[in-house]
């Protein structure tokens, strides 16, 4: 590592934050209308020396509008519209901040990636399930993954002042890519035409209003005089059109986990550090049986999203986790049942899990699921084994006490309600051109023990109880023997089988690309674009092409 992880006061830092905590971002809610105003504090960046100026941005930026989309969701279904501005004159936002990218150790540099392409397509998924259309407001120049941020909304208006421009510069600048998607946009959402994409990708001053709305990579324009009044025109539309919201909010109370000497344990999910074997065990513990289940299962949802990102910014050399539940299976039945019934509260939990096992996913993890006894994988607990790259099922012989106790269950959580990056159930996914196969699996009700699960192809091994720990042992000291390099190639190549989507492109070519580029001296070499940013000379490419 060629810095220390991002911290705030010294302490890694937190991802869980309130608007009340906010440094970079104020949140208003006017009825139905939300407006995000951004206003980086220059001092507030996690690295010490650095200036978060025209607000550009650090990883502590894009903590904050994550708990605002995951916040505006959950605890305000009031709102219609989220309008995303700017609080500095004349600036929407320039994007990463480059001498944090400088400073900010490779591993830093690409889960910072991650996690904005990860709030971005939850922007979207904002605007698409939740009824929550998200408008970006640029009053002036959105450059890089500021503009990024913009092409994540539903909609973009640029103030046509003759000064305000939209861009994407890093190609040209900065010898790196768009990092949260703005490529795949272009092309695959805005339909820009790909001759034009190439062009404004590569135009450092970018593309003013009038250019910017011939060529499609913005919306709407409007002269400063009219531009308010425009925009609140079709904010007032957007509000006309959503239904109004009849539900209860969630309170959402903070998780506070016990931050233990090789332990993070919060109420229902607990991991295991163990940095001598490079192992995470995650155990998922089901809501007792008098808990309420639809609040139950946001709390654990949020909790395991939570701990993913930990183990992804604080212990990147822990490159296998382990995946356990444990508890009363129907309880788990119980929150199945909850999380599938019709209304917005239920719908939003379920969405909830949707993205937490798509995080889960898109981490690069090797991902084992060890069923044994006191699991309780069934339903919504079941797609944390279907994620995993193996999975091993405990076979309980006739006499053992734990006969019973380690069997999976389907259910209809299983049959549509989490679909993965590509559109598929992950059942789809993996019996991808097998219908039969498919069919026999998504049939199957009760208790599956491990010859009956290993039969339908719902478990990789079932070893019996005399070889169940030794074969688990070898499996976890072979996987921490190979390359790290080459597993999060491998993962990342099977685990999207089908077809291709915006986001399975962001994930499996954006994530990977950038991740080389990140490590050739093109870009973070001594000579490179990002080092030679701001300055008088040239950075000194290599000029082979590969």
């Amino acid at each position: 590592m060629t810095s220390p992880q991002a911290t705030t006061d010294g302490a890694p830092v937190s991802f869980e934050t309130a608007p009340d905590r906010y440094r970079h971002w104020s949140l208003r809610i006017d009825g139905r209308v939300a407006r995000l105003d951004l206003r980086v504090q220059e001092s507030g960046a996690l690295f010490d020396g650095i200036a978060l100026k025209l607000n550009s941005y650090d990883l502590g930026v894009d903590v904050e509008l994550r708990d605002a989309v995951q916040r505006l969701r959950l605890a305000h279904p009031e709102v219609a519209v989220v309008v995303v501005g700017s609080a500095l004159p004349d600036v929407f936002c320039a994007g990463a901040n480059i001498p944090m990218l400088v400073r900010a150790s490779h591993v830093l540099k690409v889960n910072f990636c991650k996690l904005t392409n990860e709030t971005r397509l939850e922007i979207e998924d904002a605007t698409r399930d939740a009824g929550q259309t998200w408008i970006a407001a640029l009053r002036g120049t959105a450059s890089g993954g500021g503009y990024e941020l913009a092409v994540a909304c539903e909609r973009i208006w640029l103030v046509d002042d003759r000064k305000a421009a939209v861009s994407l510069p890093e190609v040209p600048l900065l010898g790196v890519l768009p990092g949260t998607g703005g490529l795949t946009r272009l092309v695959d959402k805005r339909r820009v035409r790909r001759d034009r994409a190439d062009l404004f990708s590569t135009l450092v001053e970018g593309l003013r209003a009038p250019r910017a709305l011939e060529w499609g990579v913005i919306d709407a324009m409007a002269p400063p005089s009219r531009f308010d009044d425009a925009l609140g025109e079709e904010v007032a539309r957007f509000v006309a059109a959503a239904p109004e919201a009849t539900e209860p909010a969630f309170a959402l109370e903070p998780l506070a986990p016990a931050l233990e000497d090789g332990r993070i344990a919060y109420r229902h999910v607990v991991v295991s550090l163990a940095p001598e074997e490079r192992v995470a065990r995650i155990t998922v513990r089901a809501p007792a049986v008098a808990d309420d289940p639809l609040t139950s299962g946001l709390r654990i949802a949020r909790e395991l999203d939570d701990a993913i990102l930990r183990l992804r910014f604080h212990h990147a050399e822990l490159g296998l986790w382990l995946l356990r539940t444990e508890g009363d299976a129907a309880a788990v039945r119980a929150m199945d049942a909850a999380l599938l019934a019709p209304g917005r509260r239920a719908r939003e939990v379920r969405g909830l899990w949707r993205r937490t096992l798509k995080r889960l996913e898109n981490s690069a993890r090797s991902i084992f699921a060890v069923i044994d006894r006191g699991s309780c994988f069934v339903g919504t607990f079941l797609e944390l084994a279907l994620v995993a790259d193996r999975s091993f099922q405990l076979e309980a012989t006739d006499g053992d006490d734990a006969a019973g106790s380690v069997a999976i269950e389907l259910t209809d959580a299983n049959r549509g309600a989490y679909a993965m990056a590509n559109g598929l159930t992950r059942l789809e996914t993996r019996f991808l051109g097998d219908a039969a196969a498919l069919e026999r699996a998504r049939a199957a009700r009760g208790p599956i023990e491990a010859a009956e699960a290993l039969d339908l192809g719902l478990v990789t091994l079932a070893p019996d109880a005399l070889d169940f720990d030794d074969e688990v042992r070898v499996a976890i000291e072979e996987r921490a023997s190979f390359s790290p390099d080459a597993l999060t190639g491998m993962e990342a190549s099977l685990r999207f089988a089908g077809p291709e989507t915006l986001e399975t492109k962001i994930f499996g070519r954006l994530s990977a690309w950038q991740n080389w580029v990140f490590q050739r001296p093109n870009a973070t070499g001594p000579e490179g674009g990002l080092q030679r940013f701001g300055r008088p000379e040239r950075p000194k490419f290599d000029w082979r092409r590969t």
